[in-house]
């Protein structure tokens, strides 16, 4: 089912849309030294491979896989030697595919530029990770970097209907029911080689189940037959429904009641129902500092940390990370003592509270803020014996008030942040704590 034209292919609409450095690569178009070089970066199933040989068909270009798994220096030679004779004798392009290009060192990266350089041959480097990070400058510069992104339910329901009735695929002789359709699509989690390879096991298990049916007759594909050819059970989850939010709100409560078995289990249900790993990593930074906040200041560290890291890494893997900052999260004590600050400290502004700033903090770098007064008798706090001494920062209608807006808990870290900051307002503002 790979597809054959740049119709055919699902998805990509923003690298493919016609006038794109991508789009005249495939169509044969280049510049006055010939074509350019391109690194494809994306997730799995995104159609790497499938671009890189539609480069190849056009112009009737020579196509060479390598990857960079496997290979080395003495591959990529090869290559090049080969390429030099079909360019002399035959005027032939070469495409040199190399799959996970980041596999590769600085030292075999090296080795591609003279023939990338010299439009030796048309590079098209696949990788799924960061090419900032995992391919060397050089080469970047020398190469478009394209990116593709996961296609969305809608593009992978219609591979995977293409693919029931293309001749190359399961050519009209199966029918797939909406729940098993849409299983398929849940499961594929944006990668249409794996909702292909799920189909066609789906298919075999189907046909097992009919080997006594009516010879030619259409069999029918349901539910049960995917859940069986990929062994997980249908989760009850709708990414666009109630199931999403009602599933998600359950994930951020049990966090927040600390119980660990709940949050994971929700986790599990968000992830085998395909849900965007980066969807769940944000909920579990805001969690972290909403719910944990100083009670456990290292939570949201650990909350950004796994965010960036599911960027980076993507499913499977991503779900150990994730896994780990949820239970940190889970087992931090709990305070939500700076949440319920700020939502008050916005309160009053949004009431029209909070008068003019004090003249001394105002800014001074500036022409004629001298003479307006601004700055004048301000205490800079490094030079008070304690590095804090009474000085007046609320505006008046605030320090009269004696606004109170963070007001930590006893529990974790907050514990030992109550009396420091007691002590602080009461150096600051010059009076008794209430």
């Amino acid at each position: 089912m790979r597809p054959r034209t740049v119709d055919e292919v699902a998805g990509q609409q923003p690298a493919l849309r016609p006038g794109s450095p991508l789009r005249r690569l495939i169509e044969g178009q280049g510049g006055a030294a010939g074509p350019l070089s391109a690194i494809l970066w994306g997730p799995p199933g995104t159609g790497k491979t499938t671009l890189a040989h539609l480069v190849a068909r056009s112009a009737d270009r020579r196509f060479v896989e390598l990857s960079a798994v496997t290979a080395g220096v003495k591959d990529v030679r090869a290559v090049m030697d080969r390429a030099t004779q079909d360019r002399s004798l035959y005027g032939r392009q070469t495409v040199l595919f190399l799959d996970e290009i980041h596999r590769f060192s600085k030292a075999q990266q090296d080795a591609l530029l003279p023939g990338v350089e010299n439009r030796l041959v048309i590079l098209v480097a696949a990788t799924t990770e960061n090419p900032s990070f995992s391919v060397i400058a050089p080469l970047l510069s020398r190469s478009v970097l394209v990116t593709l992104t996961s296609l969305d339910d809608d593009d992978v329901r219609g591979v995977v209907e293409r693919a029931l009735v293309d001749e190359r695929g399961l050519a009209g002789e199966f029918t797939l029911e909406e729940e098993a359709r849409e299983h398929v699509v849940r499961m594929a989690g944006g990668d249409a080689r794996r909702a292909l390879t799920t189909l066609e096991a789906a298919a075999g298990v189907a046909t097992d189940e009919r080997a006594a049916g009516r010879e030619g007759e259409v069999i029918p594909i349901r539910l049960q037959h995917v859940e069986q050819a990929v062994a997980h059970a249908a989760v009850r989850y709708d990414r666009a429904g109630d199931q999403h939010y009602d599933v998600a709100s359950a994930f951020i409560k049990s966090m927040r009641g600390s119980d660990v078995d709940a949050a994971l289990h929700y986790l599990a249900r968000q992830l085998e129902a395909g849900e965007d790993p980066r969807f769940i990593a944000r909920r579990i930074v805001i969690a972290a500092s909403e719910d944990v906040g100083l009670g456990d200041p290292t939570a949201l560290q650990t909350a950004v940390a796994a965010m960036h890291a599911v960027a980076q890494i993507g499913m499977p893997e991503a779900r150990i990370i994730l896994a780990q900052a949820v239970v940190h999260n889970a087992l931090a004590p709990k305070s939500n003592a700076v949440y319920v600050a700020v939502n008050a400290a916005i309160a009053d502004v949004r009431a029209g509270r909070g008068g003019p700033v004090p003249p001394h903090l105002r800014g001074t770098g500036y022409a004629g803020a001298e003479r307006l007064g601004h700055g004048a008798g301000y205490r800079y706090s490094h030079d008070e014996p304690a590095g804090v001494g009474s000085q007046q920062f609320l505006p008046d209608d605030l320090l009269e008030a004696d606004v109170d807006y963070y007001r930590p808990t006893g529990r974790g870290w907050e514990e030992r942040l109550g009396p420091r900051w007691a002590e602080l307002r009461r150096l600051v503002r010059g009076r008794r704590e209430r």
